[in-house]
C-alpha cells in the first residue's frame, strides 16, 4: 500500500507506523486530529512529501469531524486545526505547504458538503501527484549515476518518506530499473535510526544491494573510494540553504573534500523561494531520543542534551538539486526550479 492514504470507507486517515519497522508491518487508522498530531510527532509517519500528503488529508479529516452548522463555522474549525497540524513540525515546509493547499481549495466551497468533497478532493491530488512527480524526479536523477555506481545516502528518503516511489530512493530505484548495477551504503542516522530501520528493510524489499554503516563512519567510507556518489532528500530548500536529517552537513563537507559528487533530491513543493536559513527554525526533540536506545538506558539521565532533527548544507557544497522539473546546477537560481523544462 501506499504509505499514507485516505480509508474512504471508514472516512479517516491510514498509514504504515514506520516506528514499528522493521521488526513490524502494520498499518494503523487515524479518525481523529489528535491522532493524527500524535502520529506526526512520534514519527509514525514521517519524510518531507509524506508529510505534505498527512497536512492534506489533515485539513480533509477536520473538514469531516466538524461539528459547525454553518461553512463560515466550519472554515474556522479547519483553520485552526491547519494551524495545529503545522505546529507539530515546523521545519518541514512540505506539511504546511499540503495544509495551505487543500485549505486554499476549500474556500471555493459553496455549503459544507461541498467544502468536505473538496478538501478530500485535493488532499487525494496532493497524494497522487506526490507519486508521479518522484517518478519524474527519479528519472531525471537516474542519468547522474553510472553502471557500477556505489550511492550513499542518510535517513531515509525512499518510499516511506513519499507517498510512494521516493525522492533520493526513487532516484536509484528509476536508475535500477534503466537496468543499471547500482549499490547503496546506508547511514544508520542516529538517534531515530531511519537509515538502519526503513532505507535498509525498504531497499532489501527491492533487492537492491545495501550495506550498513554508522553515521561517524561516513568519513572514513568516502576517503576509502568506497562512494561514487551522495544523494539525500530534504525537508525545506531555503534560498541560501538546504534542511535535512540531522548529519547531513557533515556528510556534504567530507564529500566536498573528497571531491564526491552530493545531490540532493526534492520536489519543488519542498522548495521555500522567499526565505533564507537564518529564518527558519529547527526543530529540537525531547531528550529522551539521546538517553534512551528503546528502552535501554544508554546515558546519565541528568546529562544536559542538544537534539537538534536536522541541520542546514549550505549550497556552495551541493553539486547538483534534483527534482522533477529537471536537475539544476550552481549557481542555483531558485525561480528557474518553478518553470517545468
Amino acid at each position: 500500500m501506499r504509505t499514507i492514504d485516505w480509508d474512504i470507507k471508514k472516512n479517516c486517515i491510514v498509514m504504515i507506523d514506520q516506528t514499528l519497522l522493521p521488526r513490524e508491518y502494520k498499518v494503523i487508522e487515524c479518525s481523529t486530529i489528535d491522532c493524527l498530531c500524535e502520529a506526526i510527532i512520534k514519527l509514525r509517519v514521517r519524510g518531507a512529501p509524506a508529510l505534505g500528503a498527512a497536512g492534506g488529508f489533515g485539513v480533509a479529516l477536520a473538514a469531516h469531524e466538524s461539528k459547525a452548522s454553518t461553512l463560515d463555522g466550519m472554515m474556522k474549525d479547519i483553520e485552526a486545526t491547519g494551524q495545529t497540524i503545522i505546529s507539530t513540525r515546523p521545519t518541514a515546509v512540505n506539511l504546511s505547504w499540503g495544509v495551505k493547499r487543500v485549505l486554499n481549495a476549500v474556500e471555493d466551497a459553496r455549503n459544507i458538503k461541498e467544502a468536505r468533497l473538496f478538501a478530500l478532493d485535493e488532499a487525494k491530488a496532493i497524494a497522487d501527484e506526490d507519486v508521479e512527480k518522484n517518478k519524474e524526479l527519479g528519472e531525471y536523477g537516474a542519468m547522474l549515476l553510472e553502471n557500477g555506481d556505489t550511492v550513499m545516502t542518510h535517513c531515509n528518503a525512499g518510499r516511506l518518506a513519499c507517498v510512494d516511489w521516493g525522492t533520493a530512493l526513487g532516484v536509484i530505484r528509476s536508475a535500477r530499473a534503466q537496468g543499471k548495477d547500482i549499490k547503496v551504503i546506508s547511514c544508520e542516522t542516529r538517534p531515530l535510526n531511519q537509515g538502519s530501520r526503513i532505507t535498509t528493510w525498504e531497499l532489501m524489499q527491492d533487492k537492491i544491494p545495501v550495506t550498513l554503516i554508522t553515521d561517524s563512519m561516513s568519513g572514513h567510507v568516502m576517503r576509502m573510494g568506497m562512494v561514487d556518489k551522495v544523494i539525500v532528500g530534504a525537508d525545506r530548500i531555503t534560498q541560501d540553504a538546504v534542511f535535512n536529517k540531522i548529519g547531513t552537513y557533515t556528510h556534504s563537507v567530507v564529500a566536498k573534500e573528497h571531491d564526491i559528487p552530493f545531490y540532493v533530491a526534492a520536489p519543488v513543493s519542498t522548495f521555500d523561494f522567499e526565505r533564507m536559513e537564518d529564518e527558519i527554525e529547527i526543530e529540537l526533540r525531547k531528550s529522551e531520543e539521546l538517553k534512551f536506545f528503546g528502552s535501554h538506558q544508554i546515558a546519565p539521565l541528568d546529562v544536559e542534551v542538544y537534539n537538534p532533527a536536522f541541520d542546514a548544507t549550505p549550497m556552495e557544497n551541493v553539486s547538483a538539486i534534483i527534482t522533477e522539473n529537471g536537475v539544476f546546477y550552481p549557481p542555483f537560481l531558485l525561480e528557474e526550479v518553478k518553470i517545468k523544462i
